[in-house]
């Protein structure tokens, strides 16, 4: 059994926000049926990020497939079938559907859905208990709801890009954005929270609704702190946060630190996360240096902070005095939270990563075996499914029709004439 068993998911989302958060949905065993445009004369079709390479996957023979990795990284334990939303035969199918669902996901554009009749107030007609998700760059409501939005300029326009990178008075400062799709990932996730809870909702009341969800929201939200930091005290006294490289703005000493070199003169790194006074106690007698843990410059976090560029510096010296693996192996038995800076080859070969089952191997159409990133939801009595890997484009057309509509094969060469599948 598995926790969201017996849950219909209509899913007209592409790229990374929606999808994302369906894969999360089907993980969890709702059935999940993804409606990917038709190929044409002049398109591919399909979802955009099919296209995303390389990397593609490797086929049997050694070539490289139409499936691109971005693809297979956000679509797994779903079924796709293919219809066209412009055709009044592929918006009849969408309508039937959507009679059948318990929940319908969507990211086109503010406005696109009422014109194929396919929004919210048109399908709520047909089925009073749907849940009907609204993924965009703005929200269906104010000024900018009409832009396209791109997780790109929703990290800039945000706030975020302009409190991630190096100092501005540092070498490499100025804004950077965060090396993956934060604002497209993290919408994906409260998206998939609020669809959770008006499911909740409609099993009780029996009355669907709408979520508006905007990528903008999602990344003011996660400004967190430095958000409550600016609007508790930073606007008052004139103090906007700022980029301040790997420090963090009211934690010290939390950063990245260069250790002694290795035996081929490489620069080092390690982090040290030390989140209260009895962390940073502890450290010091590590470090050999525990007259600092006393000295009212620095025995309390808020005095730390506040002496942030007396105190970096000291560490500074003292740890480049030990190797890496000197540092984190006193660290870690002392309790101290530290860790090495992993490259992605290092994370995947990593044993504890591998012993909590994340790198998951898969049987493919187009491949005997491919290897991508696991859920890392863990349910002891529900666990997340794993029977469905990533689909070809309109896989399972014949198969979802029949499943949810009842359709005959004459339907279906009905449908594929018409153009609408």
């Amino acid at each position: 059994m598995n926790a969201l068993d017996g849950i219909r998911i209509l899913d007209l989302s592409r790229v990374l926000a929606g999808p994302w958060c369906t894969q999360t949905l089907a993980d969890l065993g709702a059935d999940v049926v993804k409606v990917e445009r038709p190929p044409g004369h002049n398109h591919p079709g399909g979802d955009d990020t099919r296209g995303w390479g390389p990397p593609f996957l490797r086929g049997r023979d050694g070539a490289d497939t139409a499936e691109a990795a971005y693809y297979l990284g956000a679509n797994r334990n779903k079924r796709s079938i293919t219809c066209d939303i412009a055709t009044p035969a592929g918006q009849s199918l969408i309508r039937e559907l959507a009679a059948k669902a318990d929940v319908f996901v969507e990211n086109y554009k503010v406005g696109d859905m009422a014109r194929y009749g396919l929004d919210f107030d048109s399908l709520r007609a047909l089925n009073p208990r749907l849940v009907y998700c609204s993924i965009t760059g703005f929200g269906q409501t104010g000024a900018y709801k009409e832009r396209a939005g791109y997780d790109f300029a929703i990290q800039a326009m945000g706030g975020l890009m302009s409190v991630t990178g190096e100092r501005d008075d540092l070498p490499g400062g100025g804004p950077q954005k965060v090396g993956v799709a934060v604002a497209d990932l993290f919408t994906g996730l409260y998206a998939t929270v609020a669809i959770q809870a008006a499911l909740r909702h409609a099993e009780r009341t029996g009355e669907g609704q709408h979520i508006d969800m905007a990528l903008l929201d999602t990344q003011v939200a996660m400004l967190a702190n430095l958000g409550a930091n600016y609007l508790v005290r930073g606007r008052e006294d004139g103090k906007v946060p700022g980029r301040a490289g790997n420090a963090h703005a009211n934690i010290v000493p939390y950063q990245v630190f260069e250790v002694a070199p290795d035996a081929q003169g490489q620069a080092q790194h390690i982090i040290l996360a030390v989140g209260n006074d009895g962390q940073f106690a502890k450290f010091c007698a590590v470090a050999g240096q525990p007259e600092l843990a006393t000295d009212p410059r620095f025995a309390q976090n808020q005095n730390r902070v506040r002496h942030r560029a007396v105190l970096v510096p000291l560490l500074e010296t003292i740890l480049k005095t030990r190797s890496k693996a000197d540092w984190l192996a006193a660290l870690e038995a002392a309790k101290v939270p530290c860790g090495p800076i992993n490259s992605l080859a290092e994370v995947f070969a990593d044993e504890h990563v591998l012993s909590r089952g994340m790198v998951q191997r898969w049987s493919h159409p187009l491949a005997d075996e491919v290897d991508l990133v696991a859920s890392p939801l863990k349910l002891s009595a529900t666990p997340v499914r794993n029977d469905l890997p990533p689909p070809l484009l309109g896989q399972h057309t014949a198969e979802v029709l029949g499943d949810w509509l009842g359709s005959t094969p004459e339907r279906l060469a009905e449908l594929q004439r018409s153009g609408a599948v």
